[in-house]
């Protein structure tokens, strides 16, 4: 039987918490949808597997249950070969995650009967995609689409820390390892370019190359981007030391960094990036690690068809 509404659920999302309530996600998703079939994903990229068979297959509308790890995985399944399936397929989102910074950026609330009012009564926007080939870390070259923000430098070091000790990725849990990692982290020699000109060689401590305006559990890292305007706001931290950032990293959380004289942000629809000296440079895209440096990024413009409110955000 085709099924027009294809749900995939990360049971283990939200530390395992989204398993426990599914028996209640399901109610209220057969409340406000008629028809549909779900999916359990069972290991890493079976989210993107199941997504891309269900477009072929003729699904419409693809939901998923889970963080922002999860709707990246769904959304890379909306692509084959580089291109999209469907671009008529949709994707809704229900927030079950303990990082979901991308529905900050589309108006889409957390509580769960809400969110499900969006699925069902918002419009259909087109929101960029963020396409990037960096080097995987199992070191060949990988190319990989995300929806929200790319970060390289202390955020990918972070976030590798965080999935190997196992931590909460809770907001708390998050700035802890964030200070902590801080503590040792030395700024990075990286050579940046954006549309075709370089950027001044410098160490860099933070590269966001951001779609949607929030990451690292709320902060508001680019508070100017926009998922529909067919550019990236790249926002460059240079040179912070553990002082400096302990005086100032606070404003990533309401915005105010951008204002200060060692933050640059440079708005373009290209971003190339390399290491200098050998440099490890972690890269993570929409909370996951996933390679290095280097790595390019090019914006798809209004690429995805998604369930939310982009306009009220501009």
């Amino acid at each position: 039987m085709r099924f027009k509404t294809q749900v995939i659920v990360n049971p283990e999302s939200n530390r395992g918490r989204t398993r426990k309530r599914w028996g209640e996600i399901r109610d209220g998703l057969k409340s406000f949808i008629r028809e549909f079939k779900f999916e359990f994903t069972e290991k890493p990229l079976h989210a993107t597997d199941l997504a891309r068979q269900a477009i072929k297959d003729g699904t419409e509308l693809v939901i998923g249950v889970g963080g922002d790890g999860t709707m990246n995985e769904i959304a890379n399944g909306f692509f084959e070969d580089r291109r999209i399936i469907n671009p008529e397929a949709t994707l809704g989102v229900v927030p079950s995650g303990t990082g979901c910074d991308l529905i900050k950026s589309l108006n889409i609330p957390a509580g769960l009967k809400d969110a499900l009012k969006v699925i069902t009564e918002a419009p259909s926007v087109r929101m960029d995609v963020g396409k990037v080939r960096f080097r995987s870390n199992a070191g060949g070259e990988e190319d990989r689409f995300f929806l929200n923000v790319a970060d390289f430098g202390l955020g990918g070091e972070v976030v590798r820390r965080v999935t190997e000790r196992r931590l909460q990725r809770k907001a708390s849990s998050y700035v802890r390892c964030l200070v902590t990692t801080m503590v040792q982290y030395k700024n990075k020699r990286v050579r940046i370019r954006v549309d075709g000109k370089d950027l001044p060689e410098g160490e860099y401590l933070i590269g966001a190359v951001a779609n949607g305006k929030i990451f690292g559990k709320g902060m508001k890292v680019a508070p100017g981007a926009r998922l529909d305007d067919g550019l990236f706001d790249t926002v460059l931290v240079r040179g912070f030391r553990f002082l400096e950032f302990c005086r100032h990293g606070w404003k990533l959380m309401n915005g105010s960094h951008i204002t200060h004289p060692k933050v640059t942000v440079v708005r373009g629809s290209k971003v190339e990036a390399w290491p200098e000296d050998d440099e490890d440079v972690l890269l993570e895209l929409d909370g996951d690690q996933l390679g290095r440096l280097p790595a390019t990024f090019e914006i798809l413009p209004r690429n995805l068809l998604i369930k939310g409110f982009l306009q009220s955000v501009r």
